[in-house]
């Protein structure tokens, strides 16, 4: 849709809630303007598609006028005017951020209730009741989670860009091993060099780690002896006598056995993620898996073997070829192994994945709907609760992913890098790391995004990360 403005330049704010609401679709303009009178500041967005036009508009007194509320009239007659157009109110009404629990985050943090919460989600963004309680109960977990920290706490995430294979729905900087094993040694050199750096660094700050995630790719694509070194390495170069958690994300089971699991969990990551994303050995080969469902089963028992109590297990609504008794009868088989958390995801297109161009096999909005409402039954009925959400572009059905847990073991990395609690270091290719300034800003410094590139460029990732911590 062509989007035009008028007496303002917020073109970012308008331009992600089209995206969010009529996807990529090119058809029909937009036309948002912003009028500034005397007294008020009106905001009127005009859509024009299939022939009909809506006009809607919002306003505020020039007098109270900041640039949130300037942006948030915009998005709200925007939002207004859209309505006119779709099938059904999406669930999070004008909100089109990656980060919605943010608003009632800061919310609790400033006094308000759950219960104001909600009403400010209802009133100003007109957010379904079913989104709203689910925003709601994963800013109480925040909240929590930011009464463990202290100041000076950060987090620290390891990124390991290899997969033994790429899923068709997968968008990330990584490698196949199969195609580049020869990049694997030259990588974990220059991340070492990186990890001690940064070590030493931290360590003459006089902050403290929190919390660490080794994610990817697939780190476990690792073998068994290069993931002992590499968390040799960490140990080696981090006090983690005030770490809160230590994660591994394992991913696909295909890369998991029981001596690299138990050589996991004696190194002291206490965190374990084995994700199937389905239990339907067809819709798994459609994706690209080559695994099959009785391989997680296998895998997660070798975790439980091995000592891991915290483990999280990840599933896809969306998935080309599948339907809504499929993640149904996936999700149920995923609960009855009764992990620490469930992470149901919900099926983003995404450039650079191999569906965004084949859009072949892929389930209905409706029946996207379908499996999101299943897992939002069941899993509080099996006493689990949402603990923290975000959104990407082009999710089917204008949804969410949502990581849900049981027995108070919410991962607190998830939950601190999702809302932006606090400083994260990113070490590895790809990684980004978010700094946390002390006037509440967030400066953002990037390592280069391809293994080669980060192999090359290794004197300068550390050069940068000195930049990084005379900001601390």
């Amino acid at each position: 849709m062509k989007l035009t403005l008028i007496g303002h330049e917020d073109r970012y704010a308008v331009e992600q809630l089209l995206l969010s609401l009529f996807g990529d679709n090119p058809e029909g303009e937009a036309i948002s303007t912003l009028h500034r009178g005397a007294a008020w500041l009106t905001a009127s967005t005009k859509i024009t598609l299939n022939g009909k036009i809506v006009t809607r508009s919002r306003r505020l007194r020039v007098s109270e006028e900041t640039v949130r509320l300037r942006r948030r009239a915009l998005q709200q007659s925007f939002y207004l005017a859209a309505l006119e157009f779709l099938p059904s109110p999406p669930p999070w009404g004008a909100l089109s951020g990656v980060r919605p629990t943010k608003i009632t985050t800061r919310h609790l943090l400033e006094g308000g209730s759950s219960a104001t919460a909600e009403k400010l989600l209802k009133d100003v963004y007109y957010v379904t009741p079913e989104r709203r309680k689910l925003a709601v109960s994963c800013s109480a977990s925040t909240v929590r989670a930011v009464k463990l920290l202290k100041e000076g706490d950060l987090s620290l995430y390891v990124g390991i860009p290899f997969c033994p294979t790429r899923c068709a729905y997968c968008s990330f900087v990584s490698r196949s091993i199969g195609k580049r094993t020869d990049l694997m040694e030259p990588y974990l050199e220059a991340l070492e060099k990186e990890i001690t750096y940064t070590g030493r660094l931290l360590r003459n700050s006089g902050r403290t780690l929190r919390t660490i995630y080794i994610g990817g790719g697939t780190p476990t694509t690792l073998s068994t002896p290069q993931m002992a070194r590499l968390l040799d390495v960490i140990r080696g170069s981090f006090d983690l006598s005030r770490c809160l958690e230590f994660t591994v994300e394992g991913g696909r089971p295909d890369t998991l056995d029981a001596r690299k699991l138990r050589t996991i969990r004696e190194h002291g990551a206490d965190r374990m993620s084995i994700n199937p994303q389905t239990m339907d050995d067809s819709v798994l080969r459609a994706c690209g898996r080559p695994h099959k469902a009785q391989d997680v089963v296998r895998a997660y028992r070798e975790a439980e073997d091995a000592g891991f109590t915290a483990i999280n297990m990840d599933l896809i609504a969306g998935l080309p070829t599948d339907n809504v008794d499929g993640f149904r009868r996936s999700l149920d088989q995923i609960a009855a192994l009764n992990p620490a958390n469930i992470t149901v995801h919900t099926l983003a297109l995404k450039k650079g994945a191999d569906l965004f161009e084949r859009r072949e096999n892929l389930p209905s909005a409706q029946a996207v709907t379908d499996m999101v409402s299943y897992a939002g039954q069941l899993l509080p009925s099996l006493s689990y609760k949402p603990y923290y959400l975000y959104r990407q572009k082009y999710m089917s059905g204008s949804f969410e992913n949502v990581g849900w847990s049981r027995g108070g073991l919410d991962c607190l990395y998830n939950i601190y890098m999702m809302e932006e609690i606090h400083t994260i270091l990113s070490l590895g290719g790809g990684g980004m790391n978010k700094l946390q300034m002390p006037d509440g800003s967030l400066k953002r410094f990037h390592n280069p995004k391809f293994p080669e590139q980060y192999i090359e460029m290794i004197d300068s990732v550390l050069k940068q990360k000195d930049e990084m911590f005379t900001l601390l």
